[in-house]
């Protein structure tokens, strides 16, 4: 029998500023990792760029993770900010692009400052803050710029929000990283206010929970979703006692089964154009 030994342990300190950016490092209830949550802190620049760019966020075509790494590389951009200052030129220093697609760059950068603010909210990656979170949010506050001096409180009253989602914002806007980015996206003349429509009481669908499936024949499913959600109602993914409605189109499968099992009214595209 091989005797145990005991490995003597150094005890190592715990780190409370990020060794990347040197910012106070916080700890959150529900993890053991400590988080840096600098929007300027460089080691989170590579990840938040790329997230940023995404279709889900400001949808800038042609800005994937292989320009975005070639960008960084060239020392051109070090925040989102960057990435409205860049001009033609400076693609055209990056390897494996053309002229041709330096422009098509460019004017899609160019095109995304006109971007509804809930696009941009969601892209600055905040802790909890979801694309679906951030549309409830710039309905109801209007612009990134009043959310940033909102009442926690009143952040956590909007229905299927929160604490979790109210204490994140306010953390996030209280750092001077936030402040400084959001001024320099303003001088950039990135859109700021919600340019979507406001949700009112009395919509269509106002209070119900739909579920869409199968293939749309006219309308894209991210507008078919956008108008509903502008009619009131609650997009869910999957349908249970407690959907209200679905809108089937072309080879609806399990979900429209399940509805007709659960004697959920049924609509189709036709219908949701209607409205």
């Amino acid at each position: 029998m091989v005797e145990s030994k005991r490995v003597s342990e150094e005890k190592l300190d715990i780190p409370t500023n990020c060794p990347s950016c040197d910012s106070g490092l916080l700890h959150f209830e529900d993890e053991v990792a400590l988080r840096c949550i600098n929007p300027r802190c460089p080691a989170q620049i590579m990840e938040g760029l790329i997230h940023f760019a995404s279709r889900d966020a400001m949808n800038i075509t042609g800005l994937g993770p292989s320009i975005v790494e070639k960008l960084f590389a060239a020392n051109l951009v070090k925040d989102v900010a960057d990435i409205y200052r860049l001009k033609e030129e400076d693609f055209l220093l990056l390897e494996g692009v053309k002229e041709k697609s330096a422009s098509k760059l460019y004017q899609a950068i160019q095109a995304s400052k006109e971007n509804s603010a809930e696009k941009l909210l969601f892209g600055l990656g905040i802790r909890h803050v979801g694309s679906k979170a951030s549309q409830l949010l710039l309905q109801h506050f209007h612009s990134i710029e009043n959310l940033a001096q909102a009442d926690p409180e009143e952040v956590a009253s909007i229905e299927s929000l929160g604490g979790v989602i109210a204490q994140s914002l306010q953390t996030y806007f209280a750092t001077e990283g936030s402040k400084i980015l959001l001024d320099e996206l303003k001088e950039a003349r990135v859109n700021l206010d919600y340019k979507g429509q406001a949700v009112v009481a009395d919509a269509a669908l106002s209070g119900l929970t739909v579920v869409l499936t199968g293939k749309l024949e006219r309308l894209k499913r991210s507008e078919a979703k956008s108008k509903l959600e502008s009619l009131g109602a609650k997009v869910t993914g999957s349908v249970s006692k407690k959907t209200d409605l679905v809108v089937a189109g072309a080879d609806a499968g399990s979900k429209l089964q399940k509805a007709q099992e659960l004697g959920i009214e049924v609509r189709d595209e036709a219908w949701l154009e209607s409205l």
